[in-house]
């Protein structure tokens, strides 16, 4: 389970989460959505330790990312915008990764299968496309074969074949017992794969519960979020 309690993040004057709760449950793939500068990427940050909070607590199984043993087997993750170095295969990449976490060798061909990137796993990561990258970071988040799955916009590049894959992976994972917390913009998308939604907005929470408790009485997934997080929603319509 994630549990993230209280949480503050200030950086220097600014107040980039305002004592945000919630929980990302095993058996659920649970929706984090926000505007651009909201606080998702800071509340991600912290929970896998590439930030200090403030104050409050971001924990993976009841313990902060730095306290667990091999986190690499807890928690996966695939943050936006974290990559390989180019001039890398992606099979160096994962196989470097692979070591560095004492995993076998044998496991980098698994994952390779599963994203689909056995015939690209030669090529250098600077010839990859957007979605190449993004399966590529998918694959290194299953290397451990982790429990968690902690995942930014994981469809952003993908093509129609991709994003279903991805969408029959996270539920086929939630279905065997772990977790799976993402966030995305493609709401239609987000709609079809979650089972919970959390939405942050201005760094606070506007909304936390299943998809069919937020959608509430709106029509969609969409229309929901826009009238959480817009503060004059008859700009979108």
């Amino acid at each position: 389970m994630i549990t993230i309690n209280s949480l503050v993040k200030h950086r220097r004057k600014q107040e980039i989460l305002s004592g945000i709760s919630f929980k990302a449950r095993p058996g659920r793939v649970t929706g984090f959505l926000g505007p651009n500068g909201a606080g998702k990427s800071s509340t991600l940050r912290i929970l896998l330790g590439l930030d200090r909070a403030t104050s409050g607590s971001a924990l993976i199984n009841g313990k902060p990312f730095a306290e667990l043993d091999n986190p690499l087997t807890r928690v996966g993750a695939a943050l936006d915008g974290a990559g390989a170095h180019r001039m890398r295969t992606g099979r160096a990449h994962l196989c470097w990764i692979a070591r560095a976490a004492g995993l076998p060798r044998a496991r980098v061909e698994e994952v390779l299968e599963i994203t689909g990137l056995t015939n690209a796993a030669g090529k250098r990561v600077g010839s990859y496309s957007l979605g190449m990258g993004k399966r590529l970071g998918m694959a290194a988040a299953l290397l451990g074969d982790p429990e968690i799955l902690v995942l930014d916009e994981p469809v952003n590049g993908l093509d129609p074949e991709g994003i279903r894959w991805i969408r029959t992976f996270l539920r086929t994972r939630a279905e065997s017992g772990n977790t799976v917390l993402l966030s995305s913009h493609l709401m239609g998308e987000l709609a079809e794969t979650v089972d919970d939604v959390v939405i942050i907005k201005q760094g606070q929470i506007v909304a936390d519960g299943t998809l069919a408790e937020v959608i509430g009485k709106h029509p969609t997934l969409e229309e929901a979020y826009f009238a959480l997080t817009t503060e004059y929603p008859g700009e979108n319509v």
